[in-house]
């Protein structure tokens, strides 16, 4: 597959709804995604950010609305086959494999982008995270929440993917780890990859990102840009600052 242009859409969803059971949680929230552009997701706990991220990952099976990844229509796809359109995914709660090491749960993913990149190999994972460096033959049971969410990131980094996803990138992490994946967040947003972000601390997020959408009981409410949304009264109000 053939690079695309550059601020090409990526990703574009539109009226997007899902159920758990009878609980009606996401209701027609749609959205785009460019090409190295990052959104930011933001809404106070309990308002459909994890749902519509498990809904364009294909992990919501009550699900309905159209989504299209670079040009192909996986309204309906399987997880896999959404990875497999160069989505890297960071989840809550990190999904590492606790009874592999290191470098068993890194070079499990590793695989060349949809356009044949390999800019993330094991290597330049490592110097990245020079902690999982230190790490390799420890089981990922064994790694503390940062190194995990180090471990999370580094995996889904050896897919090549044009897009990442993280849910609560930091959530739980110590001061100095938070800064950190920070760091890495920039690095690869100044690698040309697209990224969509959830995270409390609002303002870092608009800090790192060019564009801002917010949910409140599962539908968008306020989108924009982050540098003109940022700390603004509304914006508060919905986040319950």
């Amino acid at each position: 597959m053939s690079a695309s242009p550059a601020g090409e859409v990526l990703l574009e969803a539109s009226e997007l709804h899902a159920w758990y059971g009878s609980s009606h949680v996401l209701q027609g929230v749609s959205l785009a995604i460019r090409r190295g552009q990052t959104l930011g997701l933001l809404g106070r706990n309990g308002m459909g950010k994890t749902t519509l991220i498990r809904t364009l990952m294909g992990q919501m099976a009550d699900r309905r609305g159209r989504i299209v990844i670079a040009g192909r229509d996986l309204s309906r796809a399987r997880p896999y086959q959404v990875a497999r359109c160069g989505i890297g995914y960071v989840p809550e709660g990190r999904g590492v494999f606790p009874n592999l090491t290191v470098h068993e749960n890194l070079v499990m993913a590793a695989r060349a982008g949809v356009d044949g990149s390999q800019r993330w190999p094991l290597e330049r994972v490592l110097q990245t995270f020079p902690r999982l460096a230190e790490r390799m033959q420890n089981l990922g049971g064994q790694l503390s929440g940062g190194e995990q969410q180090m471990l999370a990131i580094g995996r889904a980094l050896m897919t090549n993917p044009s897009l990442m996803i993280l849910d609560e990138a930091t959530e739980g992490l110590a001061p100095q780890i938070v800064a950190e994946i920070w760091r890495v967040i920039a690095s690869i947003r100044g690698d040309g990859i697209a990224v969509l972000i959830v995270d409390r601390d609002h303002r870092r997020v608009a800090a790192n990102a060019e564009r801002l959408l917010v949910l409140q009981k599962g539908q968008a409410v306020l989108e924009g840009a982050a540098a003109e949304l940022r700390d603004t009264p509304e914006l508060l109000q919905y986040l319950g600052l």
